[in-house]
């Protein structure tokens, strides 16, 4: 089941898997909105894939690393940046490819996909819809007290996790 729109968790500990998705690097990040409504960092990383696979290889592995995501970790939800029009279309298809495989993978473990646009990530990140990409992960840092992150994949994850911990509670950032 995927939403464009936010669910209301209430007030207890919710768990948020955000995904960059890429079809070389796929970033991804776990948040948890805890009882205190407070956001913790729970991990970051990368699926990274060698660009000498095929397509269908490489999508097959990044499909795998989010089912193992999803397996150790157990989230409550996946938060996926929705697709934005781009004036290259090759990028574009190759993006929808691996949205794709991350929205068959939730699906398939059952999970319900959030999507935002980046609009509004940026603006419950930063407050400002069109901050640079230094500055929203500047933000994610201070939001989950970390010092560093993986990636800027992984920090475009985080992100979104934390993107939907804000819409879905109704909780101000």
């Amino acid at each position: 089941m995927m939403h464009s729109s936010s669910k209301t968790y209430g007030a207890g500990i919710l768990k948020i898997l955000g995904i960059d998705p890429g079809t070389l690097v796929t970033g991804y990040g776990i948040v948890e909105r805890g009882g205190k409504n407070g956001l913790s960092y729970l991990c970051d990383g990368e699926i990274t894939v060698n660009p000498s696979m095929s397509l269908s290889e490489r999508l097959l592995a990044i499909s795998k690393g989010i089912d193992k995501l999803i397996e150790r970790f157990k989230p409550d939800a996946l938060a996926v940046e929705s697709l934005f029009f781009s004036k290259n279309v090759k990028s574009a298809i190759m993006l929808g490819h691996a949205r794709g495989v991350v929205l068959l993978s939730a699906a398939s473990s059952g999970l319900e996909v959030f999507e935002y646009p980046p609009l509004k990530i940026k603006q419950a990140i930063v407050g400002y819809g069109g901050a640079s990409k230094e500055q929203v992960q500047r933000m994610v840092k201070v939001l989950l007290n970390i010092k560093d992150l993986s990636s800027p994949d992984s920090a475009d994850a985080l992100a979104v996790a934390i993107c939907h911990i804000h819409h879905s509670s109704g909780i101000p950032i």
